[in-house]
């Protein structure tokens, strides 16, 4: 026969249970912004990030053409080059826009691919989802060049 302390001491361990897997759940629950976020901007088919907010993207495309899709991508978002510097490994371009600062780092992996790296800054904190949306611009002015070389060459 149960006695009245093994209830108690059941009921206490329950208690227990409950208020951990309770305090468990309130501290992932904080960590849900960041699973979606990394989910969210990891879809972007092809683009690699790191946790800083900075994007990447490999083009099977030389520096030159990836240069003139990047600066095209970013007078269709509305955004102003400041300025394009050379650099040891390729070129840097420096834009603004809306209290952001955007750098885009081309490097000539090869005579024929080039590797994209984008960064925007808003003050102390990364804006991920700008960098993603100018390399996708960018790959889209690309594809739409390469269909036009294509339909033309047929």
């Amino acid at each position: 026969m149960t006695t009245h302390r093994s209830h108690v001491n059941a009921a206490g361990m329950h208690l227990r249970q409950c208020c951990i897997a309770l305090g468990s759940m309130m501290l992932l629950a904080g960590c849900a912004p960041l699973t979606l976020t990394a989910v969210g901007v990891g879809s972007a088919a092809g683009v690699q990030h790191t946790l800083n907010g900075i994007a990447y993207r490999t083009f099977t495309t030389p520096l030159p053409q990836v240069r003139s899709a990047a600066v095209a991508s970013l007078n269709r978002m509305g955004i102003k080059v400041d300025k394009r510097d050379k650099s040891d490994e390729g070129e840097i371009i420096k834009a603004r826009a809306s209290g952001r600062e955007i750098e885009i780092e081309l490097e000539a992996l090869t005579p024929n691919t080039t590797r994209m790296r984008t960064s925007v800054r808003n003050g102390l904190f990364m804006d991920a989802a700008t960098s993603t949306e100018i390399i996708l611009q960018t790959e889209r002015i690309l594809a739409n060049g390469r269909a036009a070389l294509t339909g033309s060459q047929l």
